[in-house]
């Protein structure tokens, strides 16, 4: 090749390439998505999610991309998938109550937005309602004070029942923590015995179940939580076979 005609090539090549930078597509922005239960069981919730983005004008793999991490009720899981998802360098993370603890722990840059049925300023998520502080915001469903509101509902349906059982997952810290002791103290007020039964995988609701009956209880209270939600409809038929009035704390459960 001739010095020129490189030098022609060159320059033209020169002048091409900060073009085809110009037209180059921007990194498409992806949503990290963690969540504590698994995709079968929040599959609404997740439809609904992406609905929201749509009327938003955010259509997932067109202008954004959404990475999902399911706990699969296994809350330990949660630190790793969050980390997982941090290396993926999404640009926001939202959360369900359960996981919410891990995102905070890998990062304090990120937005993270949580959906949370607990009082999140008591869960430590954020300083105040009103003003949030650092990188954690989201959505309060008012829904820590239902355990103790379906008690009072459950004794006027169920009167006979002197004995009323809870449902929790002992690993959340949140039903543990807040909600167990205001279902507690309520069940004192109204002069009714209190057993609580807890499940954390799938044959520990057998065993729940097995308890409630051994011990004849009137009535069964279900606690929020998103692995209990994920077997609903376990829970479901359980109280159905073994015929126990029970009140659980979403719409959808029966």
């Amino acid at each position: 090749m001739r010095r020129r005609e490189f030098i022609t090539l060159l320059g033209g090549a020169a002048v091409a390439w900060p073009l085809a930078a110009h037209t180059q597509q921007p990194p498409m922005p992806v949503i990290g998505f963690l969540n504590g239960t698994s995709a079968d069981a929040f599959a609404h919730a997740r439809n609904g999610f992406i609905q929201g983005l749509k009327e938003s004008s955010h259509i997932v793999g067109q202008n954004v991309a959404i990475e999902y991490r399911w706990a699969e009720g296994q809350y330990d899981r949660l630190p790793a998938l969050a980390a997982d998802l941090l290396r993926r360098q999404v640009a926001v993370l939202v959360v369900n109550n359960a996981a919410a603890p891990a995102a905070m722990a890998v990062t304090a840059t990120i937005p993270i937005v949580f959906a949370s049925g607990a009082d999140p300023v008591k869960s430590g998520l954020v300083v105040s309602l009103n003003r949030p502080s650092s990188n954690v915001t989201g959505v309060y469903f008012l829904i820590d004070a239902l355990p103790t509101k379906n008690l009072h509902l459950l004794h006027e349906l169920v009167p006979q029942a002197s004995m009323v059982a809870l449902l929790v997952n002992p690993n959340n810290a949140v039903a543990v923590g807040t909600e167990l002791p205001s279902v507690q103290a309520a069940a004192r007020a109204l002069g009714l015995d209190l057993v609580v039964v807890k499940a954390a995988a799938e044959r520990d609701i057998d065993a729940a179940f097995a308890n409630v009956v051994q011990v004849r209880a009137g009535a069964l209270i279900v606690a929020s939580d998103s692995f209990i939600f994920g077997h609903r409809q376990q829970i479901i038929s359980l109280a159905a076979r073994h015929s126990i009035p029970t009140v659980y704390p979403w719409r959808d459960a029966p």
